[in-house]
């Protein structure tokens, strides 16, 4: 199952293109999966097979947000753990004492992503991203390409990731937010500071999400 690698804290600076805000955030240590959820472990947990392209080591994909919760409850109950999210309907509350699985927020995912580097990229994109470029057109097998230098797979190309945040609610209410880029983007939308948002009901054939979990008592 899932490979989880424990990363350490530090700060990242996040910015929209679009707004021209820039924000900084401090993270505390936490454990981010290696590669996104494959096809497998998806099926092993839910029972379900809701991907368009097929394979058992590919990434899950044409998964909405909430799926991707749901998600992250079952295989914590699985784990016997406490579950992060308290689900009521179309309202969630996240309890961050929890020791279960959960999406990365967006300051997560791109200080994973950047692995201590500040340009675009952590690597020769060829070298670590399934794109338009290189991609045939089609999903590809995780981690298949370079990590970078905390060990991640996949974090630029073959799948978007979910991430917990709001896009920007003020604007696009309840939009969440993805991060990465896919096997059909150009290499402009594979860069770490890149930012997409989708309703959270919606499922793409280019979007997936990996897990992460808070490491308690820090």
């Amino acid at each position: 199952m899932t490979d989880l690698i424990a990363l350490p804290p530090g700060r990242v600076t996040l910015s929209d293109r679009r707004s021209q805000r820039v924000w900084t955030v401090d993270l505390q240590p936490y454990l981010l999966a290696r590669a996104p959820v494959t096809q497998r472990e998806y099926a092993e947990v839910t029972g379900e097979r809701p991907s368009a392209a097929a394979g058992e080591n590919r990434p899950v994909e044409s998964v909405s947000w909430w799926d991707a919760v749901r998600f992250c409850n079952a295989r914590s109950e699985q784990d016997d753990l406490e579950p992060t999210y308290r689900l009521a309907g179309d309202t969630i509350e996240w309890n961050p004492a929890a020791a279960g699985y959960r999406l990365p927020t967006e300051a997560e995912w791109e200080y994973a992503c950047r692995a201590g580097t500040s340009g675009p990229r952590y690597g020769p994109l060829d070298e670590i991203a399934w794109y338009r470029a290189n991609a045939g057109e089609h999903l590809h097998d995780v981690a298949g390409k370079q990590p970078n230098a905390w060990g991640l797979h996949d974090m630029l190309g073959n799948v978007w990731d979910w991430c917990w945040d709001l896009y920007d609610p003020e604007v696009y209410g309840t939009y969440r937010s993805l991060r990465g880029g896919g096997w059909f983007d150009e290499h402009w939308s594979c860069r770490a500071s890149v930012r997409r948002r989708s309703h959270p009901s919606l499922t793409l054939d280019d979007v997936g999400f990996r897990l992460a979990r808070t490491i308690t008592g820090w």
